[in-house]
């Protein structure tokens, strides 16, 4: 039985989109051979989505590798700790340490990295500026595409960004980590920081925030490589 065949995969969105951004994702995994899962989180609170991601996880009938992209690494850092996670992949995503939260992690940011647009808080939820959405979150991504990721914003709860990570599972567990070197959510350096202090194996590839969407094939094959042990 080839190596990729021994996981099963659960991939985890980050804040303001769903699920269905990982279509591409999920497609060429498929290809690959794997069963692939895709959370739904409500985005509300870190705890409500840690839940719904335990929901899925526990569902699996093989070792798991758990993917996060954006908040959803901040999701997989806590939810990672589920017995049947055995690798973790981030994807141009929050790798937190013990304690640190969205909010903690970009609370300084370092002179001249650029400012995501999101808006002041609605109800306690926040969303970006449409007008501003592609060039900050999906630049590479099909105009068309962008568009539509834009008007079909998830309302990301304030809360959700509050949430601290009890104990990352990265500290644990082998992680990879995708860096995208021209994001303009999660500046690149800081991508690389995160990655180097969970001791993940780091692909560097040039896109935007929004890199699973842009480039499927490259987002699979650091899953497959997770699941090769490479």
């Amino acid at each position: 039985m080839p190596k990729t065949q021994n996981f099963n995969v659960v991939l985890v969105h980050g804040g303001f989109v769903d699920g269905a951004g990982w279509r591409g994702v999920y497609r060429q995994l498929r290809k690959d051979g794997f069963n692939v899962s895709i959370v739904q989180n409500p985005t509300t609170s870190l705890a409500d989505d840690v839940a719904a991601t335990r929901l899925v996880l526990d569902q699996q009938d093989k070792p798991v590798i758990l993917v996060g992209h954006s908040y959803g690494g901040v999701v997989i850092s806590e939810a990672g700790n589920h017995q049947k996670v055995a690798r973790l992949v981030y994807i141009a995503a929050f790798a937190p340490d013990k304690g640190e939260s969205v909010a903690k992690l970009i609370a300084n940011p370092p002179p001249g990295a650029p400012v995501p647009p999101i808006l002041p808080p609605q109800n306690g939820f926040l969303f970006l500026d449409k007008a501003k959405f592609r060039e900050s979150f999906a630049a590479y991504v099909d105009a068309d595409e962008a568009a539509f990721m834009a008007d079909s914003q998830v309302p990301w709860g304030v809360n959700a960004l509050g949430g601290e990570v009890t104990q990352p599972a990265w500290a644990s567990k082998p992680s990879f980590y995708l860096v995208a070197t021209d994001d303009r959510m999660i500046p690149p350096d800081a991508q690389r920081f995160m990655s180097k202090r969970a001791g993940a194996t780091v692909v560097e590839k040039p896109g935007s925030h929004a890199i699973y969407v842009s480039q499927p094939e490259a987002v699979a094959q650091i899953i497959v490589d997770a699941a090769k042990g490479a």
